[in-house]
């Protein structure tokens, strides 16, 4: 299994642009690393790892809404108007069809 096919499918999943393969550099290991090397090296996340970045560390989340939300589920009352889904699921459509 190569590895990198592994990571260019992770790549297009999460919507990363795939970098220009470099390459492959060897080093004997008498050769010390060079002065620096990791001060160089950075990472960057795609939006969509930053959005789930964002949900798991709680920001932004009504913990009082939540809690009210889930009691009603456990005790079945949590009750959505009809009109709510219709109108939710016609803008799901309509945003489709763009």
């Amino acid at each position: 299994m190569d590895i990198r096919n592994s990571l260019d499918g992770l790549r297009s999943l999460f919507g990363v642009n795939p970098a220009v393969p470099s390459a492959p550099q060897t080093r004997s290991n008498a050769d010390p690393a060079p002065s620096g090397a990791f001060e160089s090296d950075c990472a960057t996340l795609s939006s969509a790892a930053n959005e789930m970045a964002q949900s798991l560390s709680g920001e932004g989340v009504r913990t009082d809404k939540v809690a009210a939300v889930q009691s009603a589920l456990a005790a079945g009352t949590y009750n959505v108007p009809t009109s709510a889904v219709a109108s939710k699921l016609v803008d799901v459509m309509l945003a489709a069809g763009q």
